[in-house]
């Protein structure tokens, strides 16, 4: 048992990966439970672009989880949540419940989410680095989430976490492309 995390840019198949961990135990009598930030208003479900989607429960934090018996949590978006909910995962680690979580790794400025480095801390088992398709000069080694305004990037005046809703352009974008102030 631990800590699995799946991080990287958007595009770069993080939820799927996640499905495809979890979709299985649909079929088994291990306790389980998908979690997503209610600040995620993208969608209520755990998510992938090519179609697969899992129920997930919207939370603010994780201490509803704590005393359930799961086994097995998994956490989509984690980068949405605040650091708060590193106690409540350190505690279901101590409680040998498995946990995976994905997420952004790096927010719009290319500087690391402290719920991130926090989760680092607490010495994950397994951790799955993953790269998507540059948007911009179609290289498979895109490792940064842009985030544009028209047809400009923004490069600043924005909170770490920015939630898709459609007043911003979001791009998968590689080291040579990302524009940084």
């Amino acid at each position: 048992m631990g800590l699995k995390l799946v991080i990287g840019p958007m595009k770069s198949g993080k939820s799927f990966e996640l499905i495809s961990h979890f979709a299985p135990l649909k079929y088994t009598d291990i306790p389980f439970a998908l979690f997503q930030s209610s600040r995620n208003v993208r969608n209520e479900n755990v998510w992938t672009r090519n179609g697969l989607q899992l129920e997930a429960k919207k939370v603010g934090n994780l201490d509803e989880a704590l005393n359930k018996g799961y086994r097995i949590i998994g956490i989509d978006e984690v980068h949405m949540f605040n650091e708060d909910i590193v106690q409540p995962i350190h505690k279901l680690l101590k409680n040998n419940t498995k946990i995976i979580a994905t997420g952004l790794d790096l927010d719009y400025k290319g500087l690391m989410f402290p719920i991130i480095k926090k989760l680092f801390e607490l010495g994950p088992e397994e951790i799955i680095y993953k790269k998507a398709v540059c948007e911009i000069c179609k290289s498979p080694d895109a490792v940064y989430t842009q985030i544009y305004k028209g047809k400009n990037p923004v490069l600043d005046g924005l909170p770490a976490v920015v939630p898709e809703d459609g007043a911003y352009t979001y791009k998968a974008v590689c080291r040579n492309c990302f524009v940084k102030k």
